[in-house]
């Protein structure tokens, strides 16, 4: 008897979709595995030999314990992209902020627990730029016996969007770097690992989605790329999305879904046409006069009974530049705000800050042309620090930073016009200091510096409220009127339009040391991001835990 019951906790922890167990263990091996694409091989980073790496499952409300042993000769963290981590920091993941990198040889347990969170996320590296492969999907299933608030699908399936790059990705941003000039951009796009039968290398064909006629199904898509904003389509087929980081939406019926670097959108997808096979596509967006790689990731919906024969119906993705598009998609996603789920709006602000976002040049003597494109958030180029942040902050160690970040531009000007004549930034490792359960309203603000640039803004450990968006420059007087308090679309990662702002709200109810960056990593890389510290509230349950023992030391 005994062993049947080992047999069936076995079970339980191996197929975690099937029954409840409250505490998940996962292990991660950080492994080099030689992979071929574009009809090129070469070695990539992965987790357990996979690209894309793993899918986590566990329920809401879950302990979740990952072990990371790091076999490669870079450093490495992982992030678990949007899960809020409260009061425990420690295990959010970036390089130097929350921890310090797990070195060759070395592991870490991330240990966490997913509070009052059900959806899709993400998990990917936080360091260098080893997330260009070492990422994955991160589901969390509703708690046993809760239905989902949208029509049950028949099946689920995980849609991973990536970039690839033939050359080594850690060399194309440490050349960049040295150079001072921008990187190169990825030969390719992905979908679940393959560009797809329309690359330049058909041989290896690309991912495919089974499906039976009149049945509904669950896509959870997940942009894992580094630098592009990508559009999504299925030709023939329309998508209702019901969920986007992890919170749920009234229902939105599109052709086609905008989704930004570190963005999750679960749609359901009818198979309503009977038979045939459906091309899906995947391509950048990108309306500034910045270079992007232009390929479009394919692959297909495969109606069952349908000969392999049967030619592909072929969808044409929007142009590049296709504006409209993104906005109306933008613009059309509402929070669900149902007596369930209901969105929690902070009505008064105890911050309001005025973030501009952008770039600059500042000089380089080692450069190719004497200075180097760097980015910032108002005009301070962030430099990383050796210790990481949150250690720095609950040991109090002097030295490691300032809590003197700017709440305002240090000068105010016609940000998305005229430009000033210089282009240089500020440098240091300044934080933002707020009070426990305080309230912020963060209105970011993209700039003419260089180039107007649409950045996709993530910050860690909370979802925010994206209550407005505007073209031009941000007006406190005309532009609070026209904000959503009742039903805005809740997120973590938020898309700053190009010559635009975007305005957000949170409650600070979550101690510790926050990462705000762009993620696009070229801007992360730049200097693009910065971070919030939130100070104990009273007593143990508002406070930060302390370290766990194996934390990393750099």
């Amino acid at each position: 008897m005994a062993q049947w019951i080992r047999v069936f906790l076995l079970v339980a922890c191996l197929f975690p979709i099937l029954v409840e167990c409250r505490t998940r263990h996962y292990k991660f091996n950080v492994v080099w595995r030689k992979v071929t694409r574009l009809c090129s091989s070469k070695p990539i980073v992965t987790v357990n030999g996979k690209f894309p790496g793993p899918t986590i499952y566990a329920r809401e409300d879950d302990t979740v314990l990952i072990k990371v042993v790091n076999h490669v000769q870079y450093n490495v963290s992982i992030h678990w992209h949007g899960i809020r981590q409260l009061r425990t920091g420690w295990a959010d993941g970036p390089a130097y902020i929350t921890q310090c990198p797990i070195q060759t040889g070395q592991s870490y347990v991330y240990n966490f627990t997913i509070t009052g969170q059900r959806g899709t996320l993400l998990w990917h590296a936080h360091v260098l730029w080893l997330r260009a492969t070492v990422h994955g999907a991160l589901v969390i299933l509703p708690k046993l016996g809760v239905p989902y608030p949208f029509p049950t699908p028949h099946k689920e399936a995980v849609v991973v969007l990536a970039e690839w790059w033939k050359s080594n990705v850690e060399a194309v941003i440490n050349e960049a770097m040295k150079s001072g000039l921008a990187p190169n951009v990825s030969d390719a796009h992905t979908i679940n690992g393959h560009p797809g039968p329309l690359s330049s290398c058909s041989l290896q064909g690309g991912y495919t989605l089974p499906v039976e006629p009149g049945k509904t199904y669950l896509l959870r898509i997940i942009n894992a790329a580094m630098n592009e904003e990508l559009f999504f389509k299925i030709a023939g087929h329309n998508m209702t999305v019901v969920e986007v980081d992890a919170a749920y939406t009234k229902p939105l019926t599109t052709d086609t879904v905008l989704i930004a670097p570190g963005q999750t959108t679960n749609v359901l997808l009818t198979a309503g046409l009977g038979a045939g096979k459906y091309l899906v596509a995947a391509s950048p967006f990108m309306d500034a006069p910045i270079a992007v790689d232009n390929m479009t990731a394919t692959a297909t919906v495969h109606y069952s009974g349908t000969l392999s024969s049967t030619p592909t119906t072929i969808t044409h993705p929007p142009p590049q530049n296709a504006t409209a598009v993104a906005t109306n998609f933008t613009h059309s996603l509402r929070s669900l705000n149902s007596k369930k789920y209901p969105a929690k709006v902070p009505l008064t602000i105890d911050h309001s800050l005025l973030f501009t976002i952008g770039l600059g040049i500042n000089p380089c003597s080692t450069c190719v042309n004497g200075n180097k494109v760097v980015a910032d958030i108002n005009n301070v180029t962030f430099v990383m620090p050796t210790t990481a942040l949150l250690q720095a902050h609950f040991f109090k160690m002097k030295g490691v930073f300032t809590d003197d970040f700017p709440g305002n531009p240090p000068i105010a000007y016609n940000y998305t016009g005229t430009q000033p004549a210089n282009f240089q930034t500020m440098k240091g490792t300044r934080l933002y200091r707020v009070a426990y359960n305080s309230t912020v309203q963060l209105v970011l603000q993209d700039t003419g510096m260089i180039a107007p640039e649409n950045h996709p803004v993530h910050l860690h450990g909370f979802n925010f409220f994206i209550i407005g968006r505007g073209l031009g420059n941000y007006n406190s007087k005309k532009d609070t009127k026209k904000f959503n308090l009742v039903d805005p679309v809740e997120r973590n990662t938020v898309g700053v339009p190009a010559g635009g702002w975007t305005a957000i709200r949170f409650r600070a109810d979550n101690p510790g040391v926050w990462f705000m960056h762009c993620h696009l990593e070229v801007h992360t890389s730049w200097g693009l991001k910065m971070a919030f510290v939130v100070d104990n509230g009273k007593g143990p349950n508002e406070s930060l835990l302390p370290p766990p023992s194996d934390l990393p030391k750099c």
